[in-house]
């Protein structure tokens, strides 16, 4: 080789080294990002680092290998896939439909038989999974490489799905160096329900924009089997999947059983070697811990970021696996135990409009009865405008219906092949269909709610409750069952006509003894004495809280001059801002909700009344003060009114943000943490300086 020989090589193979050490870094923070979900990378990072493996590729075609992580996403369309025959079979496993503890017991039972386990013996030991609502599929290694990804098909032969399977970020394209030369592995292709949403907004935005042959996706396992059987890999690549192992098919050169002595050090070997294994997956002794495990996934399904349909228990020594054997092409030593079905096909019959007990207006679809999430269903709410719009729900509709444990049952989406003609879209009422006033909707917000209030019988039983309550005007022992009774009993129709109750009107209830009725009339003459914050809380003003009202009371000074305050006059108030105000003004502007406050001052609801606040500096204003212990004279509310009228904040804890803490006799752990963060400390002698401004 002579000396320019010499020359060109060098840059030759600082290349090819640059590229390997590419490939290991982009393969290593890739399990950190999609298996592990510790990124070490910044995205940006990342992408830099590809950039500059695809240009030396680009540069060097002759070194690009199938492992290297920009073949992830390339090829052209297939015309067709290719059938693979599966080197190990992949069988199914057998279904215990029974959903409850017994189908567990039942399992175990038979393999105590099996094994002829006597009463006395030992527990079996069994490995507990989750038995994933998605694609199986077969990934195939040799030497290290995936060189090919199969579908389960009839068990024997399944299709070739390898270049959208090397989309997935989860699988690796290359293991570490110790495997074995040959090894499938097999685990479940799947989609996240957060990824699931992101791509039906995406492909209604196509629609909407008038793109042909787009279309919504019914649920997350269609969506994912849609994209695997993609003749276009690129297509396929904007897909969210996602993937978790839960076994292997053919290994050589040694067997699974002489590789492993049990099956959760399988998975545990899967994992160290670079593939996703979920993180319920337990370990479970005898009937008892099966049934426990299946209660307690069962009690975390709704909160998976997937789907399932089901645990899955198996054997975990691979040596009674093998004594086990198979029958009918299914394993003797796993089951998989379902839950009640959470989703079903059904009709909408009609679409109603129901009012909560805050006014909320909730579209609710009237459905065919079907049996979902193991009961019968014959509502489910379409959530509010957007949301009905979003699916865009009609009468005559065929929908899918979700019920997840007791989540109130929804329409999870529309089969719009299948939509009659003429079905007309949804509208949402401006009028309360219960009291017809008018129904509102704020900006920012995604709800119509009814502006009835007081007078909305939809709203009756929790606004009385909330005027009753010890924050507001407090009636004493009247709770929610006792509402309950007086408004079903027709005795109540309004907040006024609790205080025309008398002693035999209650007496008459059911297990209302004279005591308790005397009790009930006695706390409602005593709450007629309030102050005007509370009752203005009281009123259940949306979004007008007790700081709020604090704030109404003490800028305005009198109800009439907040019953009659224009937006620029209530946007005055300090806290109060364009959407707080626009609550308190529309609330007024009913003649209804005036028509109550006026009958609620005939019965001899009072409050004292002051002149409106000075608009002058306020001695507490930023700072934070924290009560503790009993004060002399002040009682805790009432020091806390005094300190919000001077500007100042109450809060429940001490911080280095604390400006003073107020202590009283029997003061406790506030004071110590005080001194330790050495707060200032006040007594109540001290505080009413500090109100008084000196």
């Amino acid at each position: 080789m002579d000396s320019l020989d010499l020359f060109s090589a060098a840059p030759l193979a600082d290349d090819q080294a640059r590229m390997q050490d590419l490939r290991e870094q982009l393969h290593h923070h890739a399990h950190l990002y999609y298996v592990l979900d510790a990124p070490e990378l910044p995205d940006a990072e990342y992408d830099r680092l590809f950039r500059e493996l695809q240009a030396l590729e680009a540069k060097h075609p002759q070194w690009l290998t199938p492992d290297s992580p920009t073949q992830r996403v390339g090829g052209k369309p297939l015309d067709a896939f290719a059938s693979v025959r599966h080197a190990v079979p992949m069988l199914s496993i057998r279904t215990e439909t029974d959903t409850e503890s017994t189908g567990a017991e039942a399992f175990d039972a038979r393999i105590r038989r099996e094994l002829e386990l006597t009463d006395t013996a030992p527990a079996v030991e069994y490995v507990t999974e989750l038995k994933f609502d998605g694609l199986a599929m077969s990934l195939r290694y040799e030497a290290g490489v995936l060189v090919q990804a199969a579908t389960r098909g009839d068990g024997e032969f399944g299709e070739d799905v390898t270049q959208n399977i090397r989309t997935i970020g989860q699988i690796p394209l290359r293991l570490p160096e110790g495997v074995p030369q040959v090894l499938e592995v097999r685990g479940e292709v799947y989609m996240r329900r957060d990824d699931f949403e992101a791509l039906n907004e995406r492909q209604r935005q196509r629609i909407a924009a008038g793109e042909k042959g787009e279309k919504t996706f019914v649920n997350p396992r269609n969506a994912a089997a849609g994209a695997v059987r993609q003749l276009d890999p690129n297509i396929a690549a904007q897909r969210p999947l996602s993937f978790f192992a839960y076994g292997v098919g053919e290994i050589t050169p040694q067997a699974a059983g002489a590789l492993f002595a049990t099956h959760m050090e399988l998975l545990q070997t899967l994992k160290k070697w670079g593939f996703p294994v979920a993180a319920q997956v337990d370990i479970a002794q005898g009937a008892t811990e099966l049934v426990a495990y299946h209660g307690r996934i069962g009690a975390l399904r709704d909160q998976l970021p997937f789907d399932i349909d089901g645990v899955v228990y198996k054997v975990n020594s691979i040596a009674l696996q093998l004594r086990l054997g198979f029958v009918s092409r299914e394993p003797r030593w796993a089951v998989a135990h379902k839950y009640p079905a959470q989703e079903q096909l059904t009709t909408v019959l009609a679409i109603d409009v129901q009012v909560g007990r805050t006014g909320k207006l909730t579209p609710v679809a009237k459905l065919a009865p079907v049996f979902v999430g193991g009961v019968t269903v014959t509502n489910a709410t379409l959530h509010n405008e957007d949301e009905a719009r979003r699916k865009d729900v009609r009468v005559g509709d065929t929908v899918v219906v979700r019920r997840a444990g007791d989540v109130i049952p929804e329409v999870v989406s529309v089969l719009l092949d299948k939509r009659p003609d003429g079905a007309a879209q949804f509208t949402m009422p401006h009028i309360c269909p219960v009291c017809q006033s008018a129904a509102v909707r704020e900006e920012g917000e995604a709800d119509y709610r009814c502006t009835g209030g007081l007078f909305c019988s939809a709203q009756r039983k929790q606004a009385i409750l909330h005027f009753a309550q010890r924050r507001a005007v407090e009636v004493e022992g009247l709770g929610d069952k006792l509402v309950e009774q007086l408004v079903d009993a027709g005795v109540i129709h309004t907040l006024p006509d609790l205080y025309r109750l008398g002693l035999s009107a209650l007496a008459s209830l059911e297990r209302m003894a004279d005591k308790s009725a005397q009790n009930i009339v006695d706390a409602l003459e005593k709450s007629k004495q309030t102050t005007l914050p509370r009752f203005l809380f009281g009123l259940g003003i949306r979004h007008v809280g007790e700081s709020t009202a604090k704030e109404l009371a003490r800028h305005f000074g009198t109800l009439d001059a907040i019953m009659d305050a224009s937006l620029e006059t209530l946007l005055e108030v300090s806290d109060v801002g364009p959407i707080v105000a626009a609550s308190i003004h529309t609330f007024f502007a009913q003649a209804h909700n005036r028509e109550v406050v006026e009958q609620l001052r005939a019965c001899g609801v009072t409050w004292p009344e002051g002149t409106p606040a000075s608009t002058g500096p306020k001695p507490l204003a930023g700072k934070t003060l924290v009560l503790t212990g009993t004060l002399p004279t002040l009682g805790r509310d009432a020091a806390k009114d005094l300190i919000e009228a001077a500007g100042g904040k109450v809060s429940g804890s001490v911080s280095k943000k604390t400006s003073y803490v107020v202590a009283g006799t029997e003061a406790g752990s506030k004071l110590d943490k005080a001194q330790e963060l050495g707060v200032a400390v006040l007594d109540e002698a001290g505080l009413l300086e500090l109100l008084n401004g000196s």
